[in-house]
């Protein structure tokens, strides 16, 4: 089953955005690219008040390579995605096993996941459980 991660944060929704880019970049990943989407819903389609919604890829080059030595084919799950929004007044942030899913929907066996997924955990855990 693929584990999501939801937790809500004590903090303006720009500091929430800044914290999780930090301590993705403190536990070892590599932050490749933030992006608001409601940003570019409002540019491309003219939605004026959507709530926030920040997206964060980061890649953990260690256990992107370990899941790439699993199959090739994990790789079109590539990078993990970290999301930032604004529900109800709250400021949320969420996660998805994407090592986790490789393995469900067949890119990988579960024998060839299972090290990666162990050491992903580890090290997503570390992270979230700092944000």
């Amino acid at each position: 089953m693929v584990n999501i991660l939801k937790k809500e944060l004590s903090m303006s929704f720009a500091e929430a955005v800044s914290h999780v880019e930090k301590i993705l970049g403190e536990e070892g990943f590599s932050v490749m690219l933030v992006k608001s989407i409601d940003e570019i819903f409002k540019k491309k389609l003219g939605v004026e008040n959507h709530p926030k919604y920040t997206t964060i890829l980061a890649c953990g080059p260690k256990l992107a390579k370990m899941a790439l030595e699993a199959s090739y084919d994990v790789g079109l799950l590539f990078p993990c995605s970290f999301v930032v929004y604004e529900k109800e007044d709250k400021i949320i942030v969420s996660h998805a096993s994407i090592m986790t899913i490789a393995k469900e929907v067949g890119l990988a066996s579960e024998e060839a996941m299972k090290p990666v997924i162990e050491v992903t955990s580890k090290m997503v855990h570390a992270a979230w459980d700092r944000f």
